[in-house]
């Protein structure tokens, strides 16, 4: 036994296995085996260049939880969250634990999901490809070496991307699946390459376990400033979580997961997970440099063969390229992974539309609405059959992730947002001067300079407009940005189309919120554009 062995093994948590184990390899280690199996490639600058098959993004419809005793209740059973009946999930866990039993070679990684002591939960993660278990090394919180001889599970998952499952025997979808089971404190993933399900079955996990202590989990980024307040970042994919976070005037606290306890904001994972496509060092300079760093893995990028250059710009291989790293590679990242109570809530939007304001504030009321909405767009050409801006709402800017009903992450919000007086903005990443393939994307630099005055407090002395369609609070000038975006019925050449577009996507908001208005008080549910519209004639 080594120090990096625990003494509480496979064998202790009833996995059976002739396998030749490794145990918590460093980054050095795993990249060997990954090239020498075949599993990736080195780039010209050191990073692992992989492909992941078919699944280049999250197998949503394949994802289930066990309803049983302790989850029949307390899980928001629906799109988000499909059930699977025990004796579904005991089948499955057979089927798994026999094909771990026929393995040559495993990699076993011992981990934290939780970078704050006391709201952490240790995750033991099985892997049979070398490259899936330097990713959940690089994305979860690594152990003190010292910790690792007695380190014991809380959850496992057991990632077997060449499984098969079998829906008549497993109660699943497809040949795919990702099961999650509480009571057995077990995940167990199979029929995918993607990575990814394995970090966000662990924040799943984790939005399940925190709600109950008080601790409010988020799909968000979040850093500190100079003058050591905390800023959160609510987003869809998409929507610059990741690149608005890794400002090298603020320090990172991580670009995807936190948690928001009495105490701290703290991130869920040690690495980050940015999108890769179309990334260039002009716009966003700090992940660029990632990629150039031994110790990054790559997905999805395409890669000469010959000389070994990337090509960011080549959506070949998959739009969702993406591109895994220690939070470390960024300059300005905490040691720690956590930092204050927030001072400062941004929700993110990318509005194709090209309705929304490039900033606006919001009450605590209409953040509730607004994070009860969780809205973004997906434009033209992102999916079959998408031919114009498309509204989507996922609640909490997470719903996949998020197992219990939206009422009690919103309800955790708005305690919060009293408790610490909290200022709230909405920002739109998305369109300007039309909707999209008419006008063009927002500014980035006028984006930063945006919320540059929101988080340093100089917003709070702008001259502010109210938004006739929903509501909130609109700055009429700000220093270093042109007036016109501010305004986006200005910017668009046919203002009469401009009122049309935003009422139906007025509309659009409040059919959603229908769902959520018995689960909310009085004052947020008029908090609704249209009421609040109405309220002004």
């Amino acid at each position: 036994m080594t120090e990096r062995t625990p003494r509480h093994d496979l064998n202790a948590q009833g996995i059976a296995t002739g396998a030749v184990i490794h145990w918590n390899l460093g980054t050095a280690a795993l990249v060997e085996h990954a090239v020498a199996r075949g599993e990736g490639h080195l780039a010209k600058d050191g990073p692992l260049v992989v492909e992941t098959g078919r699944h280049s993004g999250r197998s949503a419809q394949d994802k289930f939880t066990v309803r049983d005793a302790h989850t029949a209740d307390t899980i928001w059973w629906g799109k988000s969250n499909k059930p699977m009946e025990p004796e579904a999930f005991a089948a499955l866990k057979a089927d798994f634990l026999a094909a771990v039993a026929e393995q040559d070679t495993l990699f076993v990684q011992d981990l934290y999901g939780g970078s704050q002591a006391e709201h952490r939960v240790n995750v033991r993660v099985i892997n049979t490809l070398a490259w899936h278990n330097l990713f959940i090394r690089t994305m979860l919180v690594r152990p003190e070496a010292e910790a690792l001889a007695d380190f014991v599970a809380d959850f496992t998952i057991i990632d077997l991307p060449d499984f098969r499952a079998d829906p008549a025997r497993h109660g699943c979808r497809s040949e795919t699946v990702i099961a999650v089971s509480f009571s057995e404190r077990m995940i167990l993933i199979g029929g995918t390459r993607y990575a990814g399900e394995m970090k966000k079955s662990v924040f799943g996990v984790l939005n399940y376990l925190l709600p109950e202590k008080g601790v409010m989990p988020m799909h968000c980024s979040a850093n500190i400033g100079a003058d050591g307040g905390t800023a959160v970042f609510f987003g869809l994919s998409g929507t610059g979580k990741t690149t608005l976070s890794a400002d090298a005037s603020r320090t990172l606290i991580g670009d995807d997961e936190h948690g928001w306890s009495d105490t701290s904001v703290f991130n869920f994972e040690g690495g980050c997970y940015a999108k890769m496509i179309r990334l260039s060092a002009e716009a966003e300079p700090e992940i660029f440099a990632t990629t150039k760093r031994f110790g990054t893995v790559l997905e999805n990028v395409v890669m000469d063969p010959v000389t070994r250059e990337l090509d960011f710009d080549d959506s070949s291989l998959a739009e969702n390229s993406r591109g895994a790293y220690p939070i470390d590679f960024i300059p300005n990242a905490s040691a720690d992974n956590l930092g204050p109570v927030p001072r400062n809530i941004v929700m993110l939007t990318a509005d194709a539309f090209g309705v929304l304001p490039p900033i606006a504030r919001l009450t605590p009321e209409q953040a509730m609405y607004h994070f009860l909405s969780g809205y973004t767009a997906k434009v033209a050409g992102t999916e079959i059959g998408v031919t114009e801006p498309e509204a989507t709402f996922s609640t909490c800017f997470g719903a996949p992730f998020m197992p219990r009903h939206p009422s009690v992450y919103g309800n955790l919000l708005k305690e919060r947002i009293a408790r610490g007086g909290v200022d709230c903005w909405l920002v739109n990443t998305g369109w300007t001067g039309g909707k999209y393939g008419v006008g063009s994307r927002m500014p980035i630099k006028a984006t930063r300079a945006l919320l540059n005055a929101a988080l340093d407090g100089s917003l709070k002395d702008a001259e502010f407009r109210r938004d006739p369609n929903f509501g909130f609070d609109v700055p009429v000038a700000v220093p270093g940005v042109d007036v016109a975006i501010l305004d986006p019925r200005s910017t668009w050449a046919d203002p009469a189309e401009y009122d049309a577009t935003a009422a139906r996507l007025v509309d659009l908001f409040v059919d959603n919120f229908a769902q959520f208005e018995a689960h909310v008080e009085d004052g947020v549910r008029q908090a609704a554009p249209a009421r609040l519209a109405e309220a002004a004639e």
